[in-house]
């Protein structure tokens, strides 16, 4: 019997864990398995297989019965996002049943639990980070500084771009720097225009490409993952059978499959971090089947938290110990504090009475670029940081009236001319980190797998108002100098979390003080504990934040495994 317990516990234990498979769990899974680690990676949702599960990546607009909406009824069971979601993605995305929360607060928390994760659904930008990023909590005194600079990073932001397929221009800009770029799409007439009055107005403002994760010209280390052009369906987060986009569907799980080192586990809800106060670090974690119901235990020299931020912070806090009797690695009581996220209130749109003799054939499945241009130099507006700016134009559209009856109703149904240009731009503004805006376990309510519910705790400040109001000037400003008009400019008033960029709880730092890990991503208190997701963040900057958890992830693993030769977590 002895020795069957042995050899079941061979089988359980590995060389590494990875929680997640999501962005940044599919690098972790990727970068281990390439330097021979036998890897397990956990993912709590079903199983999606590149191609093969994407149902109606080839589905035209006929084929789905009502018009690509879904009832109502089902809208519901999704929550506040119900009404916005598409029959084409339900599949992909996360039902409130199967794991709720308690909100202290009005939030939004966008869930995609499958193989891939949100890599299914994302926007697909991706910006560097600056140093003016890097440096802004030590310069205004907000959140803690961050234990690393932009010269930390940068090899390993080439190093996931090239692998990933980044399209963008090398724009030469200090607060957005350059990367490993495919060409870019086209930007459109309208595109072109605002980004010469821009130039012509403003020494500070630049409208550029948005840098995207498209392959816009496949490269070898492209086609060896199998994955090919863009073709500019717009259909992307359908799945893309081309792997046109970067998700780890595609590109960062069937690498580290074909390495022979992976095991994948879908329908695995992890419960805990498994502690040993004996040996002083992590030894497993304690897994619930979704389907059965059993609970099992897995055992590695290093473990990988990426789950999520929220939920990563879910798992650190549920993770007790006679060491850490408030979770794991909470030694200073600030796990779960400083959550963050971006700040996508402030909208404007308006149309272009200009370029009438020219229209766009095809579809773009970027769009145009403002970075930020206020606070980056120095603080010059009563609110701290600043925003960046997603633009837009849309093809000018087929116009008709459907008045009259019989012979007058047909001639108004033929008689049909070209609409305007119609432009649009969306804020995503640095939201400040403060102690008050957290995640925590709820005393008794537990979700249907027995673990703690998270209740969520998060506000906007009056740091953000500020910032909202001073896009919406400054916009209006940008667009009258366009020649632009029926120009709207608004405040959505939507709650935190809206943009699916949730950040921190888990944020790094060079004092155990004051931050939960260290600037290899580890945890202070426990080093073979990595976390490398969304929740790792000290502030959030402007930018889409996944490429930097990329960076982040595969820095990480590097140096996780470098360590791991040296014995250091034997």
């Amino acid at each position: 019997m002895a020795n069957l317990a042995i050899d079941a516990q061979k089988e359980m234990t590995f060389d590494a864990i990875v929680i997640g498979s999501g962005i940044s769990g599919g690098w972790a899974a990727k970068e281990l398995c390439e330097k021979g680690l036998k890897t397990l990676v956990l993912e709590r949702g079903r199983d999606v297989k590149h191609i093969e599960d994407y149902p109606t990546a080839t589905k035209n607009p006929w084929d789905f019965q009502f018009g690509g909406k879904i009832p109502l009824e089902q809208q519901q069971e999704f929550g506040a996002r119900g009404a916005r979601i598409q029959e084409s993605t339900a599949h992909f995305w996360m039902k409130e049943k199967e794991q709720e929360t308690v909100l202290e607060k009005p939030f939004q928390w966008t869930r995609g639990y499958q193989v891939g994760g949100k890599s299914l659904l994302w926007a697909r930008q991706t910006q560097r980070w600056s140093n003016y990023d890097f440096e802004g909590p030590a310069r205004d005194g907000y959140a803690v500084d961050w234990p690393i600079r932009y010269k930390d990073l940068a090899p390993w932001y080439s190093h996931v771009e090239k692998f990933s397929g980044i399209s963008g221009n090398r724009d030469g800009l200090p607060q957005l720097p350059d990367g490993e770029f495919l060409k870019p799409f086209d930007l459109s007439c309208v595109e072109r225009h605002f980004q010469k009055t821009l130039s012509a107005n403003y020494k500070d403002r630049h409208l550029i490409h948005g840098r995207c994760a498209h392959i816009t010209a496949p490269e070898e280390i492209h086609r060896e993952q199998g994955r090919a052009k863009c073709l500019n369906r717009n259909l992307c987060n359908r799945g893309c059978p081309l792997g046109g986009y970067f998700s780890s569907n595609a590109s960062t799980l069937p690498w580290a499959e074909k390495t022979g080192n992976m095991t994948l586990r879908p329908n695995s809800v992890v419960h805990s971090i498994i502690y040993d106060e004996g040996q002083g670090k992590a030894t497993g974690v304690r897994v619930i089947d979704s389907e059965t119901q059993q609970t099992s235990e897995y055992f590695a020299k290093i473990i990988f938290i990426n789950a999520s931020a929220l939920n990563s912070n879910l798992i650190l806090l549920n993770s007790t110990s006679s060491r850490f009797p408030n979770g794991l690695g909470n030694d200073n009581g600030l796990l779960g504090k400083y959550i963050s996220w971006h700040n996508y209130r402030g909208h404007i749109s308006g149309r272009s009475e200009e370029f009438q003799d020219m229209m766009s054939t095809g579809k773009n499945p970027s769009h145009s670029y403002i970075p930020r241009f206020r606070n980056v130099f120095k603080q010059e507006t009563d609110f701290l940081r600043g925003y960046a700016v997603g633009f837009g134009s849309s093809s000018r559209a087929v116009q008709f009236s459907r008045g009259g009856i019989g012979e007058a109703l047909k001639a108004n149904l033929f008689d049909r001319t070209l609409g305007p240009w119609w432009v649009s731009g969306w804020m995503q503004g640095e939201v400040i980190p403060i102690e008050t805006n957290h995640v925590r376990l709820h005393e008794s309510l537990k979700d249907k797998y027995g673990i703690p519910q998270l209740v969520l705790s998060c506000d906007w400040t009056e740091n953000d108002d500020k910032m909202v109001l001073d896009y919406m000037a400054q916009m209006t400003e940008m667009f009258e100098k366009a020649g632009f008009t029926d120009i709207s400019a608004r405040d959505s008033h939507s709650a935190p979390g809206s943009d699916i960029h949730e950040m921190g709880g888990v944020r790094m730092g060079l004092d155990p003080e004051t931050s939960l890990l260290n600037k290899w991503n580890q945890l202070h208190s426990c080093k073979n504990v990595f976390v490398t997701d969304g929740a790792c963040m000290t502030s959030t900057a402007t930018q889409n934040p996944s490429l930097t958890y990329m960076a982040f992830t595969a820095r990480a693993a590097n140096f996780a495994v470098e360590e791991l030769k040296k014995g250091t977590f034997d």
